[in-house]
C-alpha cells in the first residue's frame, strides 16, 4: 500500500522542505515565534494545496497555514508538524468593472459560482460607490504586493496599515486599516473565495455558492480551510492626506476625550489612531500621537476634516501631508532576536467610551505602562448588519490594543502591571480583535466570538472540518 508520504512526494509539485534541507532554517519559523516542523510544504498550485491538505489529514500531525506569517500567537509554524506556506500563490489579477451604486455585504457578483472574476452585478463591501473593479488575489500575497499592483490603475482595497502582512490572515479575521471608516473592513470587500477544505476539495464560497462557508470565513479566521484566492471589490482611489500630530503628555486627558468625541461626527473619509505611552519616546512622558488619514486629495476638504484634531491641544509637531495611498503603508515590525512582543485588544462600545477613557489615560501616565493604540472604527463598519458576517463587533466605536515589547525578563516583569490594567478596564470593554492577540486560549476565543457567533461557526465547522484539522487559530471546535 502506498503511504501518505509516498503520495505526497509523487503528487506534490512544490517544494518539500525537511529539517536536513538548506532552506529549512529560513522556513521553520514565523515572524514572532520559532518552530521546528517536520515538513514545510510550499505549493505552486491549488492542486498542490489539495495534496498537502490530504497529506496533513492522513499524517495526523499538527497543521499550520502560513500566509504572511505575522500572527502574534505563532499560528504559522509548529513543532513536529506540517506547515503549508502559500507564498508562491500570490498572483494578482485585475478584472472587470463592478456596476455602479452602493455595495452591500452579502450580495452576489454577476452570479459567478467559480470564484473567478466576473463583471456586472452588485458587490459586497462597506459603503463604496460605483466605478470599482473586481480583483482576484492569491492567498499567499501580502498587502504591499496588492497595493503596488492596484496603484497604477487608481484602485485600492480597504486593508490594514502594513505592507508585509498577509492578505489571508488579516482578511479572514477582519482588516482594520486606514480606509476602514469609508470602505469597511477588508473582509467587507470580499465577494468570493476559493478555499481548499479539510477533505481536500476546492470550493467556492460566495453569496450564491456555499453561503454558510462565505459567512464563516469573513471573521471566522482560518478555521474552515485554506483560502487559495480571494475576489475583492477594489474602489477608485486618490491620494490621501496622512500623518502624525503630537501633543504634550500632560494634555492626554483633554486630547483623548476631544478626539473620541470628534470622531463620532467626523466625516467617514477621516480615520484616526491615537497612541499613548510610546516606549521609544519616553513611555509615560511620551507625547500623545494622533495619526490621521483623510481619504481624499482635496486640500480644503482635508484641512476642514483635520482642523478639529489640530485644535485638541498644544500641537508639538504636525507632519500631515498629501501622499499616495500605497505610500502610507509601513513594514510590520519584526522583533530582533531575543525580543518578545505581547499584544492584547478589546472593543469599546459607544456607551462605554466615557468610562473607559479615564482608565486608559490614568494607566498611560504610570510607570511600566504598555504602549496604547486606540483606533476609531464605526462608519462603514457599523453600517453592515451585525449578522452579515462572523465579525462580531460592528457597533463598537473604538478598538483598543496594548503592546509590551522587550526581552523575556522584562516581559515577565510587566505582566502584573498589564494584568492589573486589563482588570480595571474589562468592565468597560467588549470582546477582542483576533488580529491583535498574542494568545489563543479559550478565554480569547470566547472574546473573539460571542456565544451566538460561536455556535453558528461551530455548525459550519462541523460541516467542513469535522475532525478539526485546521486547529492552529482562534479555534472553533466542531463538537
Amino acid at each position: 500500500m502506498t503511504s501518505s508520504e509516498e503520495i505526497l512526494r509523487r503528487d506534490f509539485g512544490g517544494d518539500i522542505i525537511e529539517p536536513d534541507a538548506e532552506a529549512y532554517a529560513a522556513a521553520r519559523g514565523s515572524v514572532f515565534v520559532d518552530g521546528s516542523p517536520a515538513y514545510v510544504l510550499r505549493p505552486n498550485s491549488v492542486d498542490d494545496v489539495r495534496v498537502a491538505v490530504r497529506f496533513a489529514a492522513a499524517a495526523g500531525l499538527p497543521l499550520s497555514v502560513r500566509g504572511g506569517g505575522h500572527a502574534f500567537p505563532g499560528f504559522a509554524t509548529n513543532d513536529g508538524g506540517i506547515v503549508i506556506d502559500l507564498g508562491a500563490l500570490a498572483e494578482i489579477e485585475i478584472g472587470g468593472p463592478v456596476a455602479g451604486g452602493p455595495v452591500v455585504v452579502g450580495s452576489a457578483v454577476g452570479g459567478s459560482a467559480s470564484g473567478g472574476l466576473a463583471s456586472g452585478g452588485t458587490a459586497s463591501g462597506g459603503s463604496a460607490s460605483g466605478g470599482g473593479r473586481l480583483v482576484r488575489v492569491g492567498g499567499g500575497a501580502n498587502w504591499g504586493q496588492v497595493t503596488a499592483a492596484l496603484a497604477p490603475h487608481g484602485l485600492a482595497i480597504s486593508a490594514g496599515d502594513t505592507r508585509n502582512v498577509g492578505v489571508g490572515g488579516l482578511t479572514l479575521s477582519g482588516g482594520i486599516g486606514w480606509k476602514v471608516r469609508k470602505y469597511g473592513l477588508a473582509l467587507d470587500n470580499v465577494v468570493a473565495a476559493e478555499i481548499v477544505t479539510a477533505d481536500g476539495q476546492v470550493r467556492t464560497a460566495s453569496a450564491t455558492e456555499n453561503p454558510d462557508l462565505f459567512w464563516a470565513i469573513r471573521g471566522g479566521g482560518g478555521n474552515f480551510g485554506i483560502v487559495t484566492a480571494f475576489t475583492f471589490v477594489a474602489h477608485r482611489t486618490t491620494d490621501v492626506h496622512f500623518g502624525r500630530i503630537t501633543f504634550p503628555a500632560t494634555e492626554a486627558v483633554e486630547v483623548l476625550d476631544g478626539w473620541a468625541a470628534y470622531l463620532r461626527e467626523a466625516p467617514v473619509e477621516l480615520t484616526s489612531i491615537i497612541m499613548l505611552g510610546n516606549p521609544f519616546a519616553g513611555g509615560p512622558a511620551a507625547p500623545v500621537e494622533v495619526m490621521v488619514a483623510y481619504d481624499g486629495d482635496d486640500p480644503a476638504a482635508a484641512a476642514a476634516a483635520i482642523a478639529p484634531v489640530r485644535a485638541l491641544g498644544t500641537v508639538l509637531s504636525d507632519q500631515v501631508e498629501r501622499k499616495a495611498y500605497a505610500d502610507i503603508l509601513v513594514d510590520a515590525m519584526t522583533p530582533p532576536p531575543g525580543i518578545q512582543l505581547v499584544t492584547r485588544s478589546a472593543f469599546v462600545d459607544p456607551k462605554a467610551v466615557s468610562s473607559a477613557l479615564p482608565v486608559i489615560t490614568d494607566v498611560a501616565s504610570a510607570p511600566g505602562t504598555p504602549y496604547f493604540a486606540i483606533r476609531s472604527v464605526g462608519g462603514a463598519v457599523s453600517q453592515v448588519a451585525d449578522d452579515a458576517t462572523a465579525y462580531a463587533y460592528r457597533q463598537a466605536e473604538l478598538m483598543l490594543s496594548t503592546t509590551t515589547l522587550g526581552p523575556a525578563p522584562a516581559i515577565e516583569a510587566a505582566k502584573p502591571v498589564l494584568a492589573a490594567f486589563w482588570d480595571r478596564l474589562d468592565p468597560h470593554m467588549a470582546g477582542a480583535y483576533a488580529n491583535f492577540l498574542s494568545t489563543a486560549d479559550e478565554k480569547d476565543v470566547a472574546a473573539v466570538y460571542p456565544p451566538a457567533t460561536y455556535e453558528r461557526l461551530a455548525s459550519v465547522k462541523r460541516r467542513y472540518d469535522p475532525e478539526n484539522l485546521f486547529a492552529r487559530n482562534h479555534n472553533v471546535r466542531p463538537q
